[in-house]
């Protein structure tokens, strides 16, 4: 499951308030630390580690966003459950953040080649319909001559 899918399924987070969304920097430290179920020091050192990396209040403070707390679950999971060392998940994370861009980059391209092809589509009948209508069509046949030159004598 990856920190995205996490997040939606992150129950008692789904009401954001007014402008805010999940990637909305608002739990302290201990909150975040109580919905993650882990302890604040260790929230801390994933910090270092580079596992999530919180927002920050103007004085330094650490301000977690529904997002971290998903992936501090995720970290959980896959270091409890699945054994993985945190080397491995930092490498995991990394992986499905590149993933998410990714995908959001193919969709992008979808969407600019499904436009150029409705304007390619949209031009051609414009050129279409400035055909002249009083044109006659002509008829073109095709014939295959042999030509077999006569020999030379010597």
């Amino acid at each position: 499951m990856t920190a995205r899918e996490s997040a939606a399924e992150s129950g008692g987070m789904a009401g954001f308030p007014p402008g805010a969304s999940e990637d909305t920097p608002v739990f302290v430290i201990s909150v975040a630390a109580e919905l993650s179920g882990l302890h604040a020091q260790t929230l801390r050192s994933y910090d270092r580690l580079g596992l999530v990396s919180p927002g920050r209040t103007p004085a330094g403070g650490r301000r977690y966003s529904a997002r971290d707390i998903a992936v501090l679950r995720e970290v959980q999971r896959l270091s409890q459950e699945e054994g993985v060392n945190l080397a491995g998940i930092k490498r995991i994370i990394e992986l499905e953040n590149q993933v998410d861009a990714l995908r959001d980059k193919v969709k992008e391209l979808t969407e600019e080649v499904a436009a150029a092809y409705a304007a390619a589509e949209q031009a051609a009948a414009r050129v279409h319909a400035s055909y002249r209508r009083d044109l006659v069509p002509v008829r073109q046949e095709t014939a295959l001559v042999v030509w077999k030159p006569e020999r030379r004598r010597r």
